[in-house]
């Protein structure tokens, strides 16, 4: 079948968003369909899987696909591992070291925010971020081994493999904590995530604003991930026609130079920052002022991203919001970084 009878054969057989009600706290139960192993439903949910990555298929047809794909069940997620990806790092990738360009310059990009400027070099080490934000069954699957109570309920509905949402910056840090000690103790954590761990001290929390931009613009200095032009086939924001969250990696051309997905549209996502002006710190004082986890009032953090509901011009890699650290509605998530612990 040609591209062109794909996508209008698609259109008709795929269906819209459908998400679970609060009152269905079987949505995120443990397990759930993913369990059921017949070769149908594997085939079925391979299908599913391949028509969510299909280039050729509209934004809403994919992102359909994904939806049908938390119905079965996505393979994508291992159910042993806290339903983290199923690949050898667990969805963590590589950031190599080096400098990249932080901010916007507003002669070249005319869309750019005041905070956003001036353009600044900043050097970061090595570190590893979640290819996809934080999904609800990952969320949940922390909820459910630790009896932690979230700050909206909201966090703990909605489909399996999209971002967790109604997520305040605590639950998120928690989150982080949680999965630090998990993977430390775990006998199946894969290398070189358990020596960097058990060995090096390293540790699972939230991105810096640095952290979060380089992973998603590269070295470049583009606006989006894939570029410097919006382009709805490549994130989930305000022009899609969806009107919602997606699935996790509903956008596969979107992706960053170094292969992180979702970073423009589909949910706001927590940083460590703490709001404050540019340039950036590039001193150790510095950062750990800007980067201190401990309580204190009145502080603003930063968010990320923007949200399927957010302008293009809100979905650059370089816009910045600071947010008191409570839960921010239906388009509020995270995404981790593995990192050198914090002083």
């Amino acid at each position: 079948m040609n591209p062109g009878m794909q996508r209008s054969t698609m259109a008709t057989s795929l269906s819209t968003h459908q998400v679970p009600s609060p009152s269905d706290p079987s949505a995120l139960a443990p397990g759930g369909d993913r369990e059921a192993g017949s070769s149908s439903q594997a085939s079925a949910q391979r299908h599913q899987l391949a028509l969510m990555r299909a280039g050729q298929l509209s934004a809403v047809q994919r992102v359909a696909a994904g939806n049908e794909l938390a119905r079965l069940g996505d393979p994508r997620f291992r159910p042993d591992a806290w339903d983290l990806p199923d690949d050898p790092p667990l969805g963590f990738v590589e950031i190599p070291p080096g400098p990249f360009l932080m901010g916007s310059d507003p002669g070249q990009d005319p869309t750019a925010y005041p905070d956003e400027i001036p353009p600044h070099e900043i050097s970061l080490p090595r570190y590893y971020i979640g290819r996809y934000p934080v999904t609800g069954r990952q969320f949940r699957a922390f909820i459910d081994q630790t009896g932690h109570k979230p700050e909206n309920d909201g966090s703990l509905y909605g489909p399996p493999n999209h971002p967790v949402v109604w997520l305040g910056w605590f639950d998120a840090l928690k989150y982080c904590e949680w999965l630090t000690k998990r993977l430390r103790d775990w006998e199946g954590t894969p290398e070189p995530l358990a020596a960097l761990l058990r060995q090096e001290g390293w540790c699972v929390t939230l991105p810096s604003e640095p952290e979060w931009e380089k992973a998603g613009r590269g070295a470049d200095g583009r606006a989006y991930p894939w570029g410097n032009e919006p382009d709805n086939n490549r994130g989930n924001f305000g022009g899609t026609g969806i009107m919602t969250t997606s699935a996790v990696g509903c956008f596969p051309e979107g992706a960053s130079p170094y292969g992180i997905e979702d970073m423009s549209g589909n949910v706001w996502e927590w940083t460590r920052s703490v709001w404050g002006p540019y340039p950036y710190p590039s001193d150790a004082a510095g950062r750990a002022e800007r980067e201190y986890l401990e309580v204190r009032e009145g502080v603003r953090r930063v968010r990320r991203g923007g949200a399927f509901f957010s302008s293009p011009r809100s979905a650059r890699c370089t816009v910045r919001l600071g947010s008191g650290p409570y839960p921010h509605g239906g388009g509020m998530g995270c995404r981790v970084v593995l990192r050198p612990a914090l002083p």
